[in-house]
């Protein structure tokens, strides 16, 4: 078993008639350091209290001692203490610490990450199935590609850059030229799908006009996006400039006098 990083200690255990006993005794505290050193043991061991080294040798006295940094008589006087209070068993030779698995609920730990793992590989299988199912529709299929999860996860999600427009008819005008541009042979991935998003909010953050603009490219064909309203007023300009082509200089202005005398010279002829 994978040895584990944590182990439960009650907040009252020196409260527990065993520990007031050995702190009257000589030596208390470090008796007391031999038994939270076996808990930390038994729990990195994850053995069900059963202190085995390489699940084969039992450990002595002096295994002990020289893993815990102390002296060989302070252990031995301790894992005699231990015994007498109950607070561990010699079976066979070998040191035990009894019901460790009921107090420490190891096998619930065990058990949670036999469910984490299990919970990935069936993640990890579905992540495969679809990446087969895509790779089988592509002309370049290869069954030594690994692909790894970062992969797929951005092979899923590419969509989340169109979901980021607040209207729904650009949403779905920007899905449309997507799939266009797919039927035509143009396979997007998601850092083309971003870079389009990016470049329409670039040319507009208006709803009316980004639709205009995803529009147009779509039933033009395009392979981007343009503004579309640069155009018309480019025409509007060349039309204003052909309009005003003869009528470059300031007119000259008559006063009333003038005029009937120019009507006058022009009824006589």
């Amino acid at each position: 078993m994978s040895d584990v990083k944590w182990i439960k200690i009650a907040t009252d255990i020196f409260d527990d008639e065993k520990i007031l006993l050995i702190e009257s005794l000589p030596d208390a505290y470090a008796i007391i350091a031999v038994w939270f050193k076996l808990l930390c043991l038994a729990g990195k061991k994850n053995n069900g209290g059963v202190f085995l080294m390489n699940d084969k040798i039992p450990y002595t006295d002096k295994m002990l001692a020289t893993i815990f940094h102390m002296n060989e008589s302070t252990v031995a006087m301790a894992l005699s203490v231990f015994e007498q209070y109950k607070m561990i068993e010699i079976v066979d030779g070998i040191i035990t610490i009894p019901n460790w698995n009921k107090h420490q609920t190891l096998d619930a730990y065990e058990r949670k990450k036999e469910r984490d793992r299990l919970y990935q590989e069936e993640r990890r299988a579905k992540q495969r199935a679809l990446i087969g199912k895509s790779s089988e529709k592509s002309s370049d299929k290869s069954s030594d590609v690994a692909v790894s999860d970062i992969d797929i996860d951005k092979d899923i999600d590419k969509s989340i850059y169109i979901r980021a427009f607040a209207s729904e008819k650009v949403k779905d005008a920007f899905s449309l030229y997507v799939l266009c541009r797919e039927k035509n042979g143009d396979k997007l991935d998601h850092n083309q799908i971003k870079l389009l998003a990016d470049g329409l909010k670039e040319l507009s953050t208006d709803p009316e006009e980004q639709l205009s603009i995803i529009q147009k490219a779509t039933v033009s064909n395009w392979k981007s996006f343009y503004p579309v309203t640069k155009k018309a007023e480019k025409k509007a300009t060349r039309k204003s400039s052909k309009k005003n082509a003869f009528n470059n200089f300031e007119g000259r202005s008559y006063d009333s006098k003038e005029i009937d005398a120019i009507e006058g010279r022009l009824l006589s002829k």
